[in-house]
């Protein structure tokens, strides 16, 4: 059997492998590349160039920067902004979403962007009463076509970028994606707002996250926080000398409680050592009865704050707090503690205790399974006490602090790596995937991320599909495979012309598109491609641009793109639900491809 046989019945495996899929898809990558190994078709540097490829690179390190701008809330600052713009209005609402979903990706990627504003779209629908099946298909289809404004948008435009330059006929800029990628989002967008309600299903899912966006309101209700004392302790105060641990004698004070006491020298919370003169007592209590502890204990009165003061002041850009449960068997289990006691070494104070709903008051609590505690601390000593297996924690403080922290901390940090990523990659200083290197390793130096965090968020998945699926690509090119099939095509479209080429192309893309991944759609598409366009006897990069369109027109099943699989379950779909808004919009995907492709890019 000759190689260019071998090449064409291991695509079809791999076709068929992932339209089955029943196998990992990585799997069907990494397999094919070695199968194209032992029947020699390709040797060993050949099978494990996809693992050096700028393009895999770049992918992998956008993923990074992505983790940066969700992790610091700068997406949750984009959903509240979003949030107050649609005014309740709900067609403003999925506007909206649309064009974010579209910028974002064109800046970050598919996968990265809607990964970061499904939740966020999700609650805005939800809190607007809004189905959410008529706001998640439009925001992963608007990104899909967004993924076409620059070259950051999509895997495949690095990908099909790489291969115009090594046909000849130069990369792709940055930004010159959008000249095709502009009519497309206006169009997309265009296309769900006239048939948007009647093509999408009004239904409403049950797997939605939860809506963290009242957690501090909820907190200050649950734990009686509305109202907060802060008193300076002076000279003469009664509780001068007085034991910080045992805090101060609020018996004749009902309802009072101390809930921290922070050093007068340091400013950090305490409850080690004595009050002295400067330290300051936070207690929470009937406004009459803490202003006569005060009096009694000629302790100054500071601050006198509210429910809506305290909530704004529970979640900031530095500390945040947490409900932690006791579990069985846990080291907690017997240790007594109070409101205002400082534990984790000094780094996490204990606001409040609850045992079986009710609230423990001032006093001490000998810990119990099942005893409820309400901590505040810095986000970082929050989290380390999440990966703590003696606790069980009610929210998870990332997730708290990712929905209700706009603009996080590092947050301008995040913002400045990618304005820099954005000008290299608009300047061409660098290359393109050196400049998405720099940009996620300046993400884990400046400390955006952690390199955990880093490892954690990159899609393996992605990437090893991708350089797996590049060994197929070249046995496709170096074997004749592709001449082969660009011959068929070629034969079909006759003396048709090279729009007819730009047709032929686009259907066998985009049939492929909805069964397996884009990208490998666009790398076993590309040298087929760029040897028909070689016969026709015309320039490959309207091809090869034509080809890039056709693998983003992933609309018509829910497998075709991990986005559209990221929302079929917040959107409550059916795996049928997704052609009937898909169609419009393939076929507006084909008319820019075809008809206006060639007017931009000349053959």
């Amino acid at each position: 059997m000759s190689d260019a046989a071998i090449s064409l019945l291991v695509l079809g495996v791999v076709v068929a492998l992932f339209v089955w899929n029943k196998v990992p898809v990585e799997v069907v990558a990494i397999g094919s590349a070695l199968l194209l190994l032992f029947t020699g078709v390709l040797d060993l540097s050949q099978v494990l160039v996809g693992f050096s490829d700028p393009a895999v690179v770049m992918i992998a390190a956008l993923f990074v920067v992505s983790e940066g701008l969700d992790a610091t809330g700068v997406t949750t600052w984009i959903g509240q902004a979003l949030a107050e713009r649609s005014r309740g209005s709900t067609r403003r609402l999925v506007l909206l979403t649309m064009l974010m979903s579209a910028g974002l990706t064109a800046l970050i990627g598919l996968n990265g962007a809607v990964a970061a504003l499904v939740p966020m779209a999700v609650i805005v629908a939800v809190r607007q009463r809004y189905p959410t099946s008529r706001l998640m298909m439009p925001l992963a289809f608007a990104g899909s076509a967004g993924g076409l404004l620059l070259l950051t948008g999509s895997p495949v435009n690095v990908v099909v970028s790489q291969a115009a330059a090594d046909a000849g006929v130069g990369a792709f800029g940055l930004a010159e994606f959008a000249l095709a990628g502009v009519p497309l989002v206006a169009g997309t967008v265009l296309i769900v707002l006239l048939l948007g309600q009647r093509l999408l299903p009004d239904r409403t899912s049950t797997m939605l996250p939860p809506d963290l966006s009242a957690y501090a309101a909820s907190l200050v209700q649950q734990y009686s926080l509305e109202n907060v004392f802060h008193l300076r302790v002076e000279p003469g105060s009664r509780v001068l000398g007085v034991d910080r641990l045992d805090g101060v004698d609020l018996d004749a004070y009902p309802g009072t409680r101390v809930v921290t006491v922070l050093d007068g020298a340091t400013g950090r919370p305490t409850s080690d050592g004595v009050f002295a003169v400067g330290d300051r007592i936070t207690a929470v209590g009937d406004p009459g009865t803490v202003r006569r502890l005060a009096g009694d204990s000629a302790l100054r009165v500071e601050a006198a704050r509210g429910s809506q003061d305290v909530v704004r002041s529970l979640l900031t850009r530095e500390t945040g707090v947490a409900e932690v449960v006791v579990p069985p068997r846990s080291r907690f289990v017997g240790e007594a503690v109070r409101p205002g006691r400082v534990v984790a070494d000094g780094q996490i104070i204990v606001l409040a205790v609850q045992r079986q709903g009710r609230d423990r008051g001032a006093g001490e609590t000998v810990l119990r399974t099942g005893d409820v505690l309400l901590v505040e601390g810095d986000w970082d000593d929050l989290d380390a006490a999440a990966a703590n297996r003696d606790v069980l924690l009610v929210d998870s403080p990332d997730l708290v602090r990712r929905q209700t922290v706009p603009l996080g901390r590092r947050s301008v940090e995040a913002l400045v790596v990618l304005a820099a990523m954005v000008l290299m990659l608009a300047t061409g200083v660098v290359a393109p995937a050196v400049a998405a290197l720099l940009s996620a390793g300046a993400m884990i130096v400046l400390r955006v991320v952690s390199a955990e965090q880093a490892y954690r968020r990159i899609s393996w998945s992605t990437v090893l599909l991708v350089a797996g699926m590049f060994p197929l690509s070249t046995a496709i090119t170096v074997s004749g495979a592709g001449e082969m099939v660009a011959d068929v095509i070629v034969g079909v479209v006759g003396d048709a012309g090279p729009r007819a080429l730009l047709a032929g192309l686009f259907l066998l893309t985009a049939v492929f598109g909805q069964l397996i991944s884009n990208v490998a759609t666009a790398l076993i598409v590309m040298p087929i491609a760029v040897s028909a366009a070689e016969q026709v006897g015309v320039s490959a990069r309207p091809v090869l641009m034509s080809v890039c369109i056709a693998a983003g027109a992933a609309f018509l099943t829910p497998v075709a793109t991990p986005a559209n699989m990221m929302v079929f379950g917040p959107g409550g779909y059916r795996f049928g639900d997704y052609w009937k808004l898909g169609v419009p919009l393939v076929l507006l995907f084909f008319v820019v491809s075809v008809g206006l492709v060639p007017l931009i890019w000349p053959f």
